[in-house]
């Protein structure tokens, strides 16, 4: 399960682009807490704090406690806004997550069995098709990741999500196939290697035969070869 990190924030009473301005000269962001059956709440963060934790790469599939003047609100943030010439954050929504309710994330994908697998030690490469799953995931039990296992698995073979073993109630979003995450395929030196063995039988299967032609009867003969025997003259009419 995932950590829940601690946020505080700060009531925002006025809203729009003027107390937004300020609040930013301030060093805070504005932001918006909603759902979750609740009237949207406005709120301001720190901007260096908040700064930190969307520069770690995964805010958006972090959990938070959000502490508003005492009053902590289990979030998840869903949009970051950053300013087109800057990249600075200007504005963070986040959306509540009251127990028993289900949220979509993108979990991320790791691996073991790495050093015992077979297509690993004849040379394979690990070519992963998905370095992140969106699952629907309770909120009291988001994984941080989900882990596949390499250690039986062979050139070509490949892992597909129903070989994940899933916490309990976290389910694929995608559930009309079973997709595959990721598989072990032969090195680039051997695939060349048959590209060029297909490629030369291809061309052989396909290249023209050349028979050798007849000798046609009373062709003119080659230099150098004997003269032909000459062909035989009708008899003449016996005289009576």
């Amino acid at each position: 399960m995932r950590d829940i990190q601690q946020l505080s924030a700060e009531a925002r009473n006025q809203t729009g682009k003027g107390p937004a301005y300020r609040a930013r000269l301030k060093g805070l962001i504005p932001g918006v807490i909603y759902g979750g059956g609740t009237d949207p709440e406005s709120v301001s963060v720190d901007k260096r704090t908040l700064e930190r934790h969307v520069d770690t790469g995964h805010f958006l599939t972090t959990l938070f406690e959000l502490d508003v003047a005492g009053a902590k609100t289990r979030v998840i943030p869903r949009q970051v806004q950053l300013d087109p010439v800057t990249d600075r954050v200007v504005h963070v929504d986040f959306m509540r997550l009251p127990k028993g309710s289900k949220v979509r994330l993108a979990i991320p994908v790791r691996f073991k069995g790495q050093e015992t697998s077979p297509g690993l030690k004849r040379g394979g490469v690990l070519n992963i098709v998905r370095h992140e799953v969106e699952m629907l995931c309770p909120a009291e039990n988001i994984p941080a990741f989900i882990e596949g296992d390499l250690s039986k698995l062979d050139i070509h073979g490949s892992l597909h999500i129903t070989d994940f073993v899933l916490p309990e109630g976290v389910v694929p979003t995608i559930r009309e196939r079973d997709f595959t995450v990721a598989s072990i395929v032969a090195p680039t030196s051997v695939i060349e290697e048959q590209r060029a063995a297909v490629a030369a039988a291809s061309a052989a299967a396909s290249a023209p035969v050349v028979e050798e032609a007849p000798a046609a009867t009373g062709a003119p003969a080659s230099p150098g070869s004997a003269p032909a025997a000459a062909a035989k003259a009708p008899a003449a009419p016996a005289k009576k």
